[in-house]
């Protein structure tokens, strides 16, 4: 396929061709008024009055060629099926009036996918969309390069979000990238995916993010257990890590105020009760002892 570049197209103000076309008419009036003494009693037309049919044709002919471009927009223009070149400068314009014109919105535009169910990369189902914020820019490419420049990005953003998202697992620690957890990075890597792809078409990607995230319904309850199942170890490390210190710190502090002095049973015993007192969900019950009531 041969690739095609935007190029400008020639082209001048439409207020003085509007003037020239003014003075046409005006000069083929004039011409006429010149003709229709000569002409009474003479059943031929004179040379003057063909040339002002000629003119009028000539003027009509060339009003063709006017065209008002609005901000944010081109026109790309044909001559006899060969890409031409296009205008971007808003206002009123002439060119050749024997082009065709097509019209090319550079304005930003949203595209949001549906939420599309695929696979993570350690195979799990998961739902997924995105918002695509794009705009052409370059006409000739969009227009001549593929068939429907709105269908195409349509077709390969779905592309894009899939190979996307089977590279990254849903969720992840926090030394993994993940769906989940590292969403500029996900964000940074559709864009990539997504400007390779529409590149050809002449459409830029400015942003890309997804707008949608979770797990299928069909594992959706196993996948919450384990988030939950998760977050209770992380919780119980928490924990202990914490109670091992309190422990470590209570036994130092009383040795070395001289407060008590344990042998290893006993600091064992100890160390097993604090434990038991600091880890537990439900609160200590101290037992108390007061020594033998007989001797």
């Amino acid at each position: 396929m041969d690739d095609t570049l935007e190029k400008k197209m020639w082209t001048v103000s439409g207020f003085f061709a509007l003037l020239v076309e003014i003075g046409l008419f005006g000069l083929a009036a004039r011409l006429v008024v010149a003709a229709v003494p000569m002409m009474e009693g003479s059943d031929m037309p004179t040379p003057g009055f063909w040339l002002a049919i000629g003119i009028v044709l000539l003027a009509s002919l060339l009003m063709g060629g006017f065209f008002i471009i609005q901000p944010n927009e081109a026109k790309a223009f044909t001559f006899f099926g060969a890409y031409a070149g296009s205008c971007r400068a808003p206002g009123f314009h002439w060119t050749n009036p024997f082009v065709k014109k097509r019209a090319v919105s550079l304005r930003v535009r949203n595209f949001a996918s549906q939420t599309l169910k695929v696979n993570d990369q350690g195979g799990n189902p998961i739902e997924i969309g995105a918002v695509i914020v794009w705009r052409v820019v370059d006409s000739a490419k969009a227009l001549f390069n593929v068939d429907n420049y709105e269908s195409f990005i349509t077709v390969q953003a779905e592309t894009a979000i899939r190979y996307m998202a089977s590279r990254f697992p849903y969720d992840a620690g926090p030394e993994v990238e993940s769906l989940r957890g590292s969403q500029d990075e996900v964000a940074a890597e559709l864009r990539k995916q997504l400007h390779t792809r529409l590149a050809g078409a002449g459409i830029e990607v400015d942003e890309a993010r997804l707008s949608h995230l979770a797990y299928a319904p069909e594992i959706a309850q196993a996948m919450l257990r384990k988030q939950q199942a998760g977050a209770v170890i992380a919780a119980r490390r928490l924990i202990v890590d914490g109670a091992v210190g309190m422990v470590k710190m209570a036994l130092t502090e009383l040795e070395e105020q001289g407060v008590v002095t344990l042998d290893n049973e006993r600091r064992a015993a100890m160390v097993n009760n604090l434990l038991v007192a600091l880890v537990s969900e439900s609160e200590a019950q101290p037992v108390i002892n007061t020594g033998s009531l007989y001797t």
